[in-house]
């Protein structure tokens, strides 16, 4: 019989960790949190000074049941919960919901599912460390106390099923913030010019960009500004004036954080950031791999750390001296500098358990997606033990008259890291030919210049990816919270998102405008970035978690009460379509269902017709001329159908334009900036 038992949270923790311990341990389940503040009320006690009201989740009675029996016939329990806040007040609600023996009972925690890890953890077991506990006690409390005060205010001006939230609400001021910025942009003019140069004995013409005078750069805003240089420059002569040689480091990149790795398979892999926590959380938890078991790929997936244990460094410089050469290890270590107060170093970055195990070794028991992650974060970390890139930098500055064109290349000498991993920052090599031998004698000849306009353009929308290094860099939210935080504000459709961008909509602008005018200090940047700070300090056992919590709430309470009397109600109206309910012969309107949107007859409950909404790009079909239509496949793959579909079966991947080819006369479908003919033999392209 197991004489002890170790209560991990997901059952998939089960099976990779048993086969680390003899048959002396028991370990089970408790499928993530056992006890919440109950869903029907605000579940603080206000007069009882914030006591919280903690009740058992719906469904987890017989969970419950079956860990106190097993607990019950153990000699020890050991709670082995995620090693962060939520895992520690896991294992905190957990010992009080199996009201399990203090004396028999240990918190042990692992960064990385592994045999040495999981036995190690056991020889350091210790107390639930309750600085942990109350630092993500007060966080649910605060998010509890603005969902469940702020909501109903949104419910009763302006509509039902809208929800307000400490960190989402922010998140959502943010992007509008930017849409803002975009909307009152004012492009400015202005101008480049390069210049095409001749050099004996060599085919191709050396390029240079238009620099200034010797003493500063000049900024060229206009056509006649460019042409009274050009007007200077009719009969200059050119001469390389000064040249050089340099060398330029690039160091190698820092292993990931949960922020990082969601920015990067946001680029590389285009994960959203949800699916990216999912993966990782998968690799983390264990893989069957094929001739080793269930094995855990990754360290822990929620950190803000770059810090790698001793261990796994040494490991990874051997690895990289046996595979690539000693010249190709770091010298020295490898951190993010310590400075930002919110980091906290409690576990190590994300890495491979085990750096031996490259991806294409375990490839065959991976699916796509987690190959695609595991060798991102592989090659990563392998690059972070590696020694930097270096380039040779060649600047050559020729000189016209008063003024100067300047040219720069360079070339990678030594790839270093990026022999394993390279990212969108890596250098374009131009003119590495011509600048191997040029000289302050070189003869230079004119052969033409391009001068060209230019405008400034507005900054760009929100990604996931730049929202989440944005809020990171804010101070708002932790490792733990980007990915739900940006899912809930496109769940509830206050943003959208489409190719990757994320754009406000109507019902996203009322609720934003609302907090604003009623909430501006839980919209604050600067507040919730202090509300942050304030939890670290409860976490460090240094501000005590309910003077937080009496701090915050008489003025919460109060704003409600004034926004009741004074916010107007706002009135959200259904988008009215030219299509007739063939019941009643109503306009339909647009409405909101779980899978998007839908026709309905605007006289319901009386009638009840409803139809799919087809959304209309404006375009006639080709074919049959009718309204061509955005339709998905059964995955979910958008593309461009007619509305008389399966009548007419004219379809296009890509957006059809309205415009007809000038060559063929098939449809021309945008592509990019580009409009591109759709027919097959057919090359025809021009610009939007």
């Amino acid at each position: 019989m197991a004489k002890y038992l170790v209560i991990v949270e997901s059952p998939t923790k089960v099976k990779t960790i048993k086969k680390f311990l003899g048959s002396n341990y028991e370990v089970a389940a408790s499928n993530g949190h056992v006890r919440d503040l109950p869903k029907s009320q605000l579940g603080v006690d206000v007069e009882n000074d914030y006591e919280p009201k903690y009740i058992t989740i719906r469904g987890k009675g017989d969970i419950l049941a079956s860990l106190r029996k097993s607990a019950k016939k153990a000699d020890k329990v050991y709670l082995a919960t995620d090693p962060d806040r939520e895992g520690e007040a896991i294992s905190w609600h957990l010992s009080k919901a199996l009201k399990l023996d203090e004396s028999k009972m240990n918190r042990i925690t692992f960064n990385e599912i592994t045999k040495n890890a999981v036995k190690d953890s056991l020889k350091h077991a210790r107390d639930i460390d309750m600085n942990l506990v109350n630092a993500q006690q007060t966080r649910r409390i605060l998010d509890r106390m603005v969902g469940y005060l702020i909501s109903p205010v949104l419910w009763a001006k302006v509509k039902r099923g809208l929800s307000a939230g400490r960190v989402q609400s922010v998140a959502l001021r943010i992007i509008a913030d930017r849409e803002e910025e975009i909307n009152s942009f004012i492009p400015e003019e202005y101008w480049t010019l390069d210049a095409d140069f001749n050099i004996a004995g060599e085919k191709k013409p050396l390029k240079a960009k238009f620099y200034g005078t010797d003493k500063k750069k000049l900024l060229l805003h206009s056509e006649e500004e460019v042409n009274e240089i050009l007007e200077k420059l009719k009969n200059a002569e050119y001469q390389v004036s000064d040249v050089k040689k340099g060398e330029r480091v690039k160091k190698a990149p820092l292993p990931f954080t949960t922020s990082t790795l969601q920015q990067e398979a946001s680029k590389v892999l285009n994960f959203s950031t949800q699916k990216t926590m999912r993966i990782a959380q998968q690799l983390y938890e264990g893989i069957d791999i094929k001739g080793s078991g269930t094995v855990g790929l990754i360290t822990y997936l929620r950190t803000d750390s770059t810090r790698i244990s001793e261990e796994a460094d040494q490991a990874a410089r051997a690895y990289v001296a046996s595979n690539y050469g000693e010249n190709y290890v770091a010298e020295g270590t490898t951190e993010a500098k310590k400075s930002a107060k919110r980091i906290q170093d409690a576990h190590e970055a994300i890495r491979p358990s085990d750096i031996t195990r490259s991806p294409i070794l375990v490839k065959e028991s991976l699916s796509r997606d987690q190959f695609r992650l595991y060798q991102l974060i592989w090659k990563r970390f392998t690059a972070s033990r590696m020694a930097n890139a270096v380039y040779e930098t060649t600047q050559v500055k020729i000189q016209a008259g008063d003024y100067n064109f300047h040219v720069s290349a360079s070339h990678l000498s030594f790839d270093g890291f990026m022999s394993v991993y390279v990212d969108d920052s890596a250098e374009k090599e131009e003119n590495n030919v011509l600048l191997k031998g040029i000289g302050t004698d070189t003869k230079l000849s004119l052969k033409e210049f391009h001068p060209e306009q230019h405008f400034t353009q507005p900054p760009a929308h929100y990604t996931e990816a730049a929202l989440v290094k944005t809020l990171e860099e804010l101070g708002i939210g932790r490792p733990s919270t980007y990915a739900p935080t940006i899912t809930t504000i496109i769940a509830r459709r206050y943003v959208a998102k489409e190719n990757k961008n994320l754009y406000m909509t109507e019902l996203g602008e009322v609720v934003n405008s609302i907090m604003k005018q009623a909430f501006p200090s839980i919209v604050d940047v600067n507040f919730t970035a202090y509300l942050e700070a304030l939890l670290d300090k409860v976490e460090e056992g240094t501000v005590k978690w309910k003077t937080i919590i009496r701090n915050f709430y008489p003025d919460l309470e109060e704003l409600v009460k004034k926004a009741d009397k004074e916010l107007e109600h706002v009135k959200i109206e259904d988008e009215v379509t030219d299509v007739i309910c063939d019941k009643c012969g109503r306009n339909m309107v647009i409405k909101y269902g779980p899978h998007g949107k839908f026709l309905a007859c605007p006289g319901f409950p009386e009638c009840k017709n409803t139809k799919p909404y087809l959304e209309k790009i404006g375009v006639a079909c080709p074919k049959c001329g009718k309204d061509i239509v955005i339709r998905k496949t059964k995955k979910g793959r958008k593309y461009y159908g007619c509305e008389d579909n399966p009548e007419c079966d004219y379809m296009s991947w890509q957006k059809p334009s309205g415009k007809l080819c000038p060559k063929c006369g098939s449809m021309l479908v945008e592509k990019g900036n580009k409009l591109v003919c759709s027919g097959e033999a057919c090359n025809y392209v021009e610009n939007k």
